[in-house]
């Protein structure tokens, strides 16, 4: 069964720039390297310019939990954190 992730993050003002620059990096990285990773991909709200949702999906539990033990994935991650207007919502979906 696949796994789904669905995050939402909120941006702090002013910030949009910086981080949507270190996160395509990090989406880069995710679709080179994990064969575990259906797909990672970030969108903006169209609704709110600070809310960008990732839409993710991971072949198995293995997989999703690979994923945040990356090391490209902790490196990018601390550099998101100065962008972050506060912590992501993180809602995981199993597939059918």
């Amino acid at each position: 069964m696949t796994i789904g992730v669905l995050a939402t993050l909120t941006v702090a003002e002013g910030k949009n720039a910086e981080f949507e620059a270190l996160f395509k990096q990090l989406v880069e990285q995710v679709n080179a390297r994990e064969e575990g990773c259906n797909f990672y991909q970030i969108h903006k709200s169209r609704a709110d310019g600070q809310v960008y949702k990732v839409l993710e999906q991971y072949t198995d539990q293995a997989a999703f939990e690979a994923h945040g033990k990356s090391d490209y994935f902790r490196e990018i991650g601390r550099s998101l954190g100065p962008c972050m207007a506060g912590p992501p919502e993180i809602e995981l979906v199993d597939g059918i």
